[in-house]
């Protein structure tokens, strides 16, 4: 199948290595990447969508336009982005005057919007349409003996009606049954359906709120699990978690959080055996301890 690619602006601005990942392990799985010439901002929630209903939509409107022009859907990793651009074109499908609107913004570019193309989390596609059979077959090495947890993307949780695919947002599975096709056991813990807390007007309006509410995830982690790794679908859960424990070290004087953060991808990556240095690299909490083993 081929799927268009939306970046989203943080992993290749911040994170490339995910963005390595993602295209080496995805047409080892069948999933051919089309890349979205002059793609935008998807816009993030604490921007346009805000603010301005027009803006929004038509930013979601020119993104979905690029990837209805070449006649297929887009994949994207941002578990932000992925919310947005999904409720985005929601708004546009069920709603003719919003959508005659954009495309009155459109035409001055010579694009139309149909609502044709469908947006598609990285995680949701890998589970439903690969499979997690294939992806067991495709590695070369696993991760037997560790222990993981999943921090769940909840902008592809809720709201469910909308932008979910699991079958139940509150018991999802997709993710963790993904990461065990890779041979690691995957510990349960009591907030683990609880959000990263890396949201911006989180973290800019309210940091000590934020760092507090990211603490309280990360002590049930290490309190009730006896996880190597934390491994996400969303760049913001990969940097927040990532970062937060450096910040927390520096700031608490001790060295008890450093559980490694991995976006899935990353992981897969490792076990199809791709390099460490070309796909996971770039970490606030040292990965040696998981890609030493390859």
């Amino acid at each position: 199948m081929e799927l268009c690619l939306f970046l989203g602006c943080n992993t290749p601005a911040i994170r490339p290595d995910v963005e390595r990942a993602i295209r080496a392990t995805m047409p080892e799985l069948g999933v051919d990447l089309v890349d979205m010439e002059g793609f935008v901002c998807c816009p993030g929630f604490g921007s346009f969508p805000s603010t301005d209903d027009d803006s929004y939509l038509a930013t979601s409107g020119w993104n979905l336009s690029i990837a209805e022009a070449k006649g297929l859907d887009m994949l994207v990793e941002c578990g932000s982005c992925y919310s947005s651009l999904r409720m985005g074109r929601d708004h546009l499908e069920h709603d003719e005057t919003k959508r005659a609107r954009v495309n009155e913004l459109l035409e001055l570019t010579g694009r139309k919007l149909e609502c044709k193309s469908a947006v598609r989390h990285i995680s949701e596609v890998l589970y439903n349409e690969v499979g997690t059979q294939k992806i067991s077959q495709s590695i070369k090495k696993n991760l037997e003996g560790l222990h993981g947890v999943i921090q769940f993307p909840c902008h592809t949780l809720f709201p469910s009606e909308i932008v979910g695919f699991e079958d139940s947002p509150r018991q999802p599975k997709a993710l963790r049954e993904l990461t065990e096709a890779l041979g690691a056991t995957v510990d349960s813990y009591s907030r683990e359906l609880q959000c990263c807390g890396g949201a911006g007007g989180f973290t800019k309006s309210s940091p000590a709120e934020a760092t507090e509410f990211g603490k309280s995830k990360l002590d049930a982690i290490i309190n009730e699990t006896k996880a190597d790794f934390i491994v996400v679908s969303c760049i913001t859960c990969l940097m927040h978690l990532d970062n937060l424990q450096k910040n927390l070290n520096e700031t608490e004087g001790e060295n008890k959080y450093n559980i490694p953060v991995f976006d899935y991808n990353q992981l897969l990556a490792l076990c199809m055996g791709f390099d460490s240095k070309e796909v996971a690299s770039i970490c606030s909490v040292p990965r040696n301890s998981i890609t030493d083993r390859f």
